[in-house]
C-alpha cells in the first residue's frame, strides 16, 4: 500500500505529469494510425473490428481504476488516512468515465455486428451494473456531512462494489453470451494475430499512461480543494456578535451653571421667578445688667 501511494506521489510531480501527457498523446496518435491504416482488418467483421483497439484498452483502464479504488479503500479502512480517500475518489471518477466510454464504444461496435445498439447480454448487463455501483459511490460522497463519515462510507462501497469486476470479466464464461471469450487475458496463449496483439498492447500502454496522467492531475486538484475547504464546524457554529457602538450620545448641556458662592443663591433660569427669600429675623441683643 505504501508503494502505491509513493508511486502516485512521484507521478504527481510537474515533470512527471508533463512526460506522461506527451507520451499519452504520442501513444494515442500511434494507436489510431496503426489501428486504422497499418493492421489488416478482421476477416469476419471487417473494418468495424478496428474499434477493438480503443474499446478493449478503455475497458482495461476501467478495471484498473476500480482496482485502485478497492486497494485505496482497504488502505483507508486500515489506517484512517485521508490520503487514501483522495486516491479512491480520484480513481473512481476516472473509472466511471471509462466505464461509460466502454459501453458507448461497445454499442458502436455491436450495432453493425449484432444488428442492435443494446441487448441484455450478460457482459453488457454486468457492466451496466458496475457503472451504477460506482455512480452511486460518487453520489454517496456528496451525501455525507463530514469528511470522516464520507470516507468511511465510500470505502465500504469501494470494497464491496469491486466484487462485480471479476463477474464482468468471467460473465462470458459463466453464461451464454454474444461476446466472444477472452483472447488476451486468459490462461493460455493469446488467440489473435501477432500484428493485432501488438497494436492492442500499444493501446493498453497508452491508456494506462492516460490513467496515470489523469490521476496525477486529479490528486493535485484534490489537495488544493482540501487546503481551501472551509471546515463544516465553522459554518454551523454561530458567529459571535460584535458590540455595536452606541449611536446615541450623552446629552451635552448647553448652559453652564454659574459658580455658587457662599451665601449667594444662584440666579434662576429665564422665565422662572426666583422664590422670595425667607424672612430671617435679625439677632436681638440681650439686655445687659450692670
Amino acid at each position: 500500500m505504501r508503494h502505491l501511494y509513493r508511486a502516485l506521489t512521484v507521478l504527481g510531480s510537474y515533470r512527471a505529469q508533463r512526460v506522461m501527457g506527451i507520451a499519452t498523446l504520442a501513444g494515442l496518435a500511434a494507436t489510431v494510425v496503426i489501428g486504422l491504416f497499418v493492421v489488416s482488418p478482421d476477416a469476419t467483421q471487417g473494418d468495424v473490428q478496428r474499434l477493438m483497439y480503443l474499446h478493449v484498452p478503455v475497458a482495461w483502464v476501467t478495471f484498473l481504476a476500480f482496482g485502485v479504488v478497492f486497494l485505496a479503500s482497504v488502505g483507508y479502512l486500515k489506517t484512517g488516512r485521508m490520503q487514501w480517500d483522495r486516491v479512491a475518489a480520484a480513481s473512481a471518477e476516472i473509472g466511471v468515465l471509462c466505464c461509460a466510454l466502454t459501453i458507448v464504444l461497445g454499442s458502436l461496435w455491436g450495432r453493425p455486428v449484432w444488428g442492435t445498439w443494446w441487448t441484455w447480454d450478460p457482459r453488457l448487463t454486468t457492466t451496466a451494473v458496475l457503472l451504477l455501483i460506482y455512480v452511486g459511490y460518487l453520489s454517496l460522497r456528496k451525501v455525507a456531512d463530514s469528511p470522516a463519515r464520507r470516507a468511511k462510507w465510500a470505502a465500504v462501497v469501494g470494497v464491496v462494489g469491486f466484487i462485480d469486476v471479476p463477474i464482468v470479466h468471467e460473465s462470458v464464461v459463466w453464461w451464454r453470451s454474444l461476446h466472444q471469450q477472452a483472447t488476451v487475458l486468459r490462461l493460455g496463449a493469446p488467440t489473435i494475430a501477432g500484428s493485432m496483439l501488438a497494436t492492442l498492447m500499444l493501446g493498453f500502454v497508452t491508456f494506462s499512461l492516460a490513467y496515470g496522467y489523469l490521476m496525477a492531475v486529479r490528486l493535485r486538484v484534490g489537495r488544493l480543494e482540501d487546503r481551501s475547504a472551509v471546515p463544516v464546524s465553522s459554518l454551523s457554529a454561530p458567529r459571535a456578535r460584535r458590540p455595536r457602538p452606541s449611536s446615541i450620545s450623552a446629552p451635552v448641556s448647553s448652559s453652564i451653571p454659574a459658580p455658587v458662592s457662599a451665601g449667594i443663591p444662584a440666579p434662576a433660569p429665564a422665565g422662572i421667578s426666583a422664590p422670595a427669600p425667607a424672612d430671617i429675623p435679625a439677632p436681638v441683643a440681650s439686655d445687659s445688667h450692670a
